[in-house]
Order: structure tokens, then sequence, then C-alpha cells
């Protein structure tokens, strides 16, 4: 997905000086609407990066979007655009959407299944929700790619994982490693990402890698992570040094949460628009080849519309 803000925010991420320390009770970062588009476009929930953590392990992007009716917004319709120096991660509650890049790729994003795209030195791709979607109801996720690895070439995966039981809870490992289950989808730091469908009143204990930092998105119901209860749409963070991750459904509907995690990122990177650098010039080199149209990022074939076009850059350094 691109990030479709008109005046979208310079950001300088990068590890925070408490990643490293196990928290008796989880952070909560709670979420702010951004419109992707006109007056009738959907509205995502973005919780990261924010002012507060910009990096849950190399997560530099969560956006959280739906149940959305497409008949009130029109749904998904994202033009090509460009993308450089990460992985986007697509996964969906309900709806589709057809993915086109321009490394030729033309897949479907549904339910239960992961795409993953990488665009390191550059790629370019559209999304646009299906005719048979009626709600659109999904994440969008992007990982920041290590500086040996933000020049990668362009990749595309898809996955189906097989989802596992663990007491009174579903889940489904897009990502990692957990509960058994082991995702062969190749990344280029160690992650987690997995869906867990959580029974009411149901209680659940995960072994996890204590090098991990972990946030749990909360997209329905409530659940209570180490001591703290989060509600739909608030993002809990908790630091390394957990072996363990309980979590209880405090609620009589099920509840339905994303569990992404990683090693600290202990590199800075540049954030502005769809682009991940390392510096300033890094960012003004990857917009003047977009709007170019240079062959770093190809061409997306099947897109019955013209490109997006980048933003304006701030009227400072980008530091």
């Amino acid at each position: 997905m691109s990030n479709a803000e008109r005046e979208p925010a310079a950001l300088r991420c990068g590890a925070t000086d408490d990643a490293d320390h196990a928290e008796a009770a989880a952070e909560v970062l709670s979420a702010r609407d951004v419109p992707l588009g006109g007056p009738r476009s959907m509205t995502v929930r973005r919780t990261l990066p924010q002012r507060a953590r910009t990096l849950i392990g190399a997560w530099c992007f969560v956006d959280h979007y739906g149940p959305d009716n497409v008949a009130d917004t029109g749904g998904m319709d994202v033009a090509p655009h460009p993308h450089t120096g990460l992985q986007t991660v697509s996964w969906l509650f309900s709806g589709e959407i057809e993915h086109r890049d321009s490394l030729g790729s033309h897949a479907f994003v549904r339910p239960g299944e992961l795409n993953l795209m990488t665009g390191g030195h550059g790629i370019a791709h559209t999304e646009v929700s299906t005719p048979a979607t009626t709600l659109l109801h999904g994440v969008q996720l992007w990982v920041a790619l290590p500086g040996e690895h933000r020049h990668a070439a362009r990749d595309f995966q898809h996955y189906v994982p097989t989802p596992v039981r663990v007491d009174g809870a579903e889940v489904r490992v897009f990502l990692g490693a957990l509960a058994g289950s082991v995702s062969p989808v190749r990344t280029f730091s160690p992650l987690l990402g997995a869906e867990l469908l959580v029974e009411p009143r149901a209680t659940l204990t995960l072994t996890v890698d204590a090098a991990y930092e972990h946030g749990l998105l909360v997209d329905q119901g409530r659940i209570r992570m180490a001591g703290t209860t989060l509600r739909a749409a608030e993002l809990g963070y908790l630091g390394t040094g957990h072996t363990t991750l309980t979590l209880a459904n405090e609620s009589d509907e099920p509840a339905r949460v994303v569990l992404i995690g990683g090693t600290p990122f202990d590199e800075e990177i540049v954030m502005w628009w769809n682009f991940i650098g390392r510096s300033h010039a890094d960012i003004v080199e990857a917009r003047r080849d977009w709007e170019a149209a240079a062959d770093r990022f190809g061409e997306v074939e099947g897109y019955p519309g013209d490109r997006l076009p980048a933003p304006a850059l701030p009227n400072a350094t980008i530091a």
C-alpha cells in the first residue's frame, strides 16, 4: 500500500534506548486516522511509526483498516507507486485485493494468505480491491531492510500458513516461528508475524524469543498482555527479555490480534512517503528517479490509469 498522505511526515527512525529491557507492563500505542485519498476514500488507523516509538524490531509501519464498506468508500484503488529499502506485508481479514508489480507479479491478497513484496533498490506496484469485495478489512505492514540488504533485488512471495491450535486460540504464522509453526518466507532480519484468533475468556501462553521485542495489534476484542488491557486498534509494545507471552481475552466475544516482533533494529533510517533510506540525499534521489520514470522502479502492466506522482519534498533537510 502507498502512504497516500498529501504531506507525508519525514521521520528519522531508530531503536529506542529502552528496547533492551524487559518491561513489567505493555506500552500502549494509540492509532491516528489517516485518509488515503479524497472524500470517499478509505481511512486507515496508523499505530507505527509515531513519536513515542518508531520501530518494533524491523517493523516500521503498521496500518490497520476496516471493516470498510466498499459501496460507501469505493474500496482500495492505489495507482502505480514506488518503494525503496523495505518489504511490504499484506494481510487481510476479509475482502480481496489484486496486486500487480514491476517484477511482473500478478497475484491476489485473500484472508489468511500472505503477500510479501521486496522493494530494495526500487519496485513499483498497484493494489485494487476486486469487484467481489463488499467489506475490506486487514493490515498493511512495512519492514525496513538492514543496510547490507537495502538495495536488494525486487522480489515477491506468496504463502498460505496452516493454522495451529494453542490453548483456546488459532494461530497463523506468516513470518518467523511461533507455537511450533515456521514460515518459509524469506526476510532479511529476524522477524515474527502471526494472526491469533482467541476464544472468549481464553488465556494462552506462548513461548517467544527473549531477544525479540514484540508488538500486539488488536483488531477486535479486548486482550490483556503483561497486565495491560489493549482495546481495538491499539498496539501494545513489550521490550526484549521475555521468554513467554501470556494473552487473555477479557471479553465474551472472540478476539483477533496480530503479533509482530523482531530483534531491535540498531540502524537509523529515514522514512518519507514510500521511501526508506539512510539520508536526506537517498530520499531526494529516489523521488527524482520516480518522477523521471527511471528504470530503477520499472513499470506496472495492466493498471488502467496513471502513476501516483510523488508529493513535494519538505522545505527542510530530513535529519
